[in-house]
C-alpha cells in the first residue's frame, strides 16, 4: 500500500512523541511491504510562532489530500495570554472542522501488568476494555456564546444545541463498533434535565432498532461517572455528546493509570482521520526525553486500522506495545524500576514490530 501521512508535531512533547510514531510506521512499512510518505506541518503554538495563525490554510489543504494525520499535542503557557481566536487549541478545532471529523474514539483498556499504577484497586480494573465514542462537532462547545450584564452584574450564556442527524451518525458508528466487540452500547445523557438529551435518547432508541443483535442501555452522565469507577468492566461501547465525552474520557484515563497510554482517533465521513494521544503538551517535561510515547504509538495502530484498513498491521503495533510493557521498558510515569527514555521506549516497540517472535 502507498499512503501519505501528515505529521503534526505541535507543541511541548508533541514533536518527540510523533517522531517515535513515525519510526513505528516506518517499521510497519518495512515489515509488511508498504510505502508510507511523510509530510511534516505546523499546528498550534508552533504555527502561531511561524505564521501568526494556529492552523494555516495550506496545512489544512495538505491534510485533506493525505491518507491520515498524526498529531502530537498543542498549547502551552507561552500562548495563554493570546485572544481566544488565536489560542493554539483553535488550530485543533479548525482541523477537526475542516476535515469533517465528528466522532472521537478513545479506547480504555487496562494492561494487567499496570493495574498497580491506577488509583483504583486491581479488582476494580479486571477485564476493563471499553471504547468511548464522543460526538465532536456539536453541543455546548460549538453553540452560541454570549456575555452581557444585568442589574446584578455579568451574565454568560452557552447554548447546548444538537440536530437529529448529528446524533444519529455518531450513535450509528457506536453500534457498528459494538457489533465487532461485545455487542453492547451504553448511551450517556442527562435526559432527566436537558431537552437535548431527550432528543439524544429518542434517536438512540430508533437507531437501536436497526441493530437487533446489539443491546442498548441508557445511563445518566453522573451515574455513568460513578459506575466507570466501580464497575468499569460492564461497559463495551459508550456513546455520548461532546462535553460529557470530554469529561468521561479523562476519567477513563485514570483507570489506565497514565494519560500517556491513551490513544484516540477522530473520524468523519472520509477516511482522512486525525490520530493523537489524549495527553496535553506537558511543557514542563518538553525536551527532556522522558515523555511516554505509547499513547502516540497506539494512535498509530488506530490510524492503520481506521484510515488505511490495515488490521494485521494495527494488531502488530498493539502486540509490540504489549510486549514492551511486559518487558518493563517504560518511561517514568509508569516504570517501577529504572525508567527509560522516550527514544528507548519507541526503539523497543520498533524492535518488536520488526521481530515479533523476539528473533
Amino acid at each position: 500500500m502507498q499512503a501519505t501521512i501528515v505529521l503534526l508535531g505541535g507543541d511541548g512533547i508533541g514533536p518527540e512523541n510523533v517522531a517515535e510514531g513515525r519510526r513505528v510506521l516506518e517499521a510497519v512499512a518495512q515489515r509488511f511491504g508498504h510505502a508510507f510518505a511523510f509530510v511534516e506541518e505546523l499546528i498550534g503554538g508552533a504555527a502561531l510562532d511561524a505564521h501568526q495563525v494556529p492552523l494555516t490554510d495550506a496545512t489544512l489543504a495538505v491534510c485533506k489530500e493525505s491518507s491520515a494525520a498524526l498529531l502530537g499535542a498543542v498549547g502551552g503557557p507561552k500562548w495563554d495570554t493570546l485572544p481566544g481566536h488565536l489560542r493554539p487549541e483553535k488550530g485543533l478545532l479548525a482541523l477537526r472542522k475542516g476535515l469533517g471529523l465528528w466522532a472521537n474514539l478513545r479506547p480504555v483498556k487496562v494492561h494487567p501488568l499496570l493495574t498497580d499504577r491506577s488509583p483504583l484497586r486491581p479488582e476494580r480494573l479486571e477485564n476493563v476494555d471499553l471504547v468511548f465514542v464522543r460526538e465532536l462537532t456539536g453541543g455546548v462547545y460549538f453553540g452560541e456564546k454570549k456575555r452581557d450584564r444585568t442589574e446584578r452584574g455579568a451574565r454568560a450564556f452557552d447554548a447546548l444545541t444538537y440536530e437529529e442527524y448529528e446524533i444519529e451518525r455518531v450513535v450509528r458508528l457506536a453500534f457498528r463498533l459494538a457489533g465487532g466487540r461485545r455487542k453492547k452500547v451504553t448511551s450517556v445523557d442527562k435526559a432527566n434535565v436537558l431537552e437535548s438529551s431527550r432528543l439524544w435518547r429518542e434517536v438512540a432508541e430508533r437507531v437501536a432498532k436497526d441493530h437487533a443483535g446489539t443491546s442498548l442501555e441508557h445511563q445518566l452522565v453522573d451515574s455513568c461517572a460513578m459506575k466507570l469507577l466501580t464497575h468499569g468492566a460492564s461497559f463495551d461501547v459508550v456513546v455520548t455528546e461532546n462535553m460529557f465525552g470530554d469529561i468521561l474520557t479523562d476519567e477513563g484515563a485514570a483507570l489506565v493509570g497514565s494519560l500517556g497510554m491513551m490513544p484516540s482517533a477522530s473520524l468523519g465521513d472520509s477516511k482522512v482521520g486525525l490520530y493523537e494521544p489524549i495527553h496535553g503538551s506537558a511543557p514542563d517535561i518538553a525536551g527532556k526525553g522522558i515523555a511516554n510515547p505509547l499513547g502516540t504509538i497506539l494512535s498509530v495502530a488506530m490510524l492503520l486500522r481506521h484510515s488505511l484498513g490495515l488490521e494485521a498491521e494495527a494488531a502488530a503495533v498493539e502486540a509490540a506495545v504489549d510486549a514492551t510493557v511486559r518487558a518493563g521498558v517504560l518511561t517514568g510515569d509508569l516504570a517501577r524500576e529504572v525508567p527509560k527514555s522516550t527514544v528507548e521506549v519507541g526503539a523497543h516497540v520498533v524492535k518488536c514490530v520488526l521481530s515479533p517472535k523476539g528473533d
